[in-house]
């Protein structure tokens, strides 16, 4: 899903965006999942329960993908070929992409079964570009990329340190510092500008502070990435950054491209290379200047404190290349995620000026206009978290989840065997009105339980994963988006970019 660059308006309470329209919903139906053990158990089942192959399941021609995806530009539209596909299909189907045959499910209850059946260490989907990429530069691979035992090691370390709120919630004021940047870069913008209200391309300024902020708890360091003149090596990082994510079809080329194509087909591979080496870079850098100043610390028998950073290097409960690793893949991931939804949040708190006003109203009178919101104050404002799950639920950063099977199943009657790549198709559930009423509307009150009954089922929107695979940074993306929202909304009035559109709100 494209968000193009924006045109924003601010004045005392304004802020202006734009974009594209809300995508249609599909129906879902529910599915069973059973875990099929030995022969004998399978034997077992295939005479008492009807099951199909792979073959029987239905789903479009591997000639039709190659049209769709490699001359029709399909990987910018994975969204709505995952709609089109499931509304056609159904909720499982099959799609072959190159050599990679995929089972995508996208159905809520079939997808909750899937992954309540998980063991201790699920595995993702096809990342074996990933890996061959880490292998070619001899690099560790990190949290996203590492499998089984490297992935348990690495887990178990980083989530004592920031999966819990209570520890992530020690970031506030360094988040803070970050946001305070950005509403001095937001009033340099908009001074720049004849009405005196517009910010030109508020991706880029979201982008910019989720690259600072990411920065500020990762590296324990500041980039200067919203100052006017941004220091060249931050730009370097900007440049690979941006490479990286406009290039997410060349990361599904590069893995659906036979190796041996490669030589006639070179661009893909090269970019997605080039990426991750500026990538790797920029982290090596950041880790080895914090390294030296632990180093220098000690050497004068001074005290070391710090953060994440500084705890994985003094404990070394990680090598050195495992810390570059999972530094360079947190970062990438938490840019991603809190600056794209910021700019849907934005665009969508724009196009709905009632829902701004009940969402303004809640901060003034839980915090007052001066007071700055920390993470003790996020769960007094239900409206302030369900607008971010509610923009999370339209637009997800990414439409799915990957997994590959690790033991032979049976899905919706379907026999799997081991080892076959799953698409966890959360952006169909998520705008099925089954499991969303009035599914296509922004209603970021449906996430407040009125009492024990009304509650949203979670697998039907699930942007952060699920279990024990769950996105580790979800709480450190959350608290940068709550915090930034907040403060924007306590500041500005965020309004389309043609103001005459409607009647702004009155405060």
């Amino acid at each position: 899903m494209s968000l193009q660059n924006k045109i924003v308006h601010l004045s005392c309470r304004r802020f202006v965006c734009n974009s594209g329209a809300l995508h249609k919903s599909a129906s879902s139906e529910a599915r069973t999942v059973l875990a099929v053990g030995d022969e004998t158990t399978q034997q077992s089942l295939v005479e008492n329960i009807q099951m199909k192959s792979l073959k029987e399941m239905p789903g479009p021609s591997a000639v039709g993908n190659l049209v769709e995806f490699f001359f029709r530009d399909g990987f910018s539209r994975i969204h709505e070929i995952q709609m089109e596909h499931s509304q056609k299909y159904g909720k499982i189907f099959k799609s072959r992409f190159g050599p990679q045959l995929v089972v995508s499910i996208a159905g809520r209850d079939l997808v909750a079964e899937v992954l309540r059946s998980e063991g201790v260490a699920p595995q993702r989907g096809n990342m074996e570009s990933w890996q061959e990429y880490r292998n070619l530069r001899g690099r560790s691979t990190g949290l996203i990329s590492a499998e089984g035992e490297d992935w348990l090691k690495m887990r178990s370390v980083l989530r004592q340190l920031i999966m819990r709120p209570k520890d992530v919630a020690q970031f506030s004021d360094d988040v803070n510092s970050v946001v305070v940047d950005m509403i001095k870069r937001v009033e340099t913008l908009r001074s720049q500008q004849p009405d005196g209200l517009t910010v030109l391309n508020i991706n880029d300024l979201f982008f910019k502070y989720a690259m600072e902020g990411m920065a500020a708890i990762l590296y324990e360091d500041r980039l200067g990435c919203l100052e006017n003149e941004i220091p060249q090596k931050s730009q370097d990082y900007i440049t690979a950054l941006h490479l990286m994510f406009s290039s997410f079809k060349m990361t599904m080329y590069a893995g659906a491209i036979p190796k041996w194509l490669r030589p006639i087909i070179p661009r893909p591979w090269e970019e997605f290379c080039s990426s991750w080496d500026g990538l790797f870079s920029f982290s090596q850098i950041h880790v080895d200047k914090r390294l030296e100043e632990i180093k220098e610390q000690m050497s004068k028998g001074e005290e070391v404190k710090g953060g994440l950073l500084t705890h994985m290097l003094v404990t070394r409960e990680m090598n050195l290349e495992e810390i570059y690793a999972n530094m360079t893949e947190m970062l990438l991931a938490g840019v991603d995620t809190t600056s794209f939804t910021l700019s849907w949040a934005t665009y969508l708190l724009a196009r709905n000026p009632k829902v701004q006003q009940q969402i303004y109203e809640e901060i003034i009178r839980t915090l007052g206009h001066g007071t700055v919101p920390t993470a003790d104050d996020v769960p007094n404002l239900p409206l302030v978290r369900g607008l971010v799950k509610e923009t999370l639920r339209l637009f997800p950063v990414l439409p799915g989840n990957g997994r590959v099977t690790q033991d032979d199943l049976v899905i919706g009657g379907y026999f799997i065997p081991k080892g076959t790549q799953l698409a966890l198709c959360h952006y169909s559930t998520s705008l099925d009105e089954e499991n969303f009423p009035g599914a296509e509307g922004f209603h970021p009150e449906r996430w407040i339980r009125k009492d024990a009954t009304d509650r949203v089922d979670n697998f039907g929107s699930i942007p952060f994963g699920y279990g024990i695979r769950s996105c580790i940074g979800r709480r450190i993306a959350e608290l940068e988006m709550h915090l930034a929202l907040t403060q924007l909304i306590q500041r500005y009035q965020i309004c389309p970019d043609a103001p005459t559109a409607y009647k702004p709100p009155v405060h």
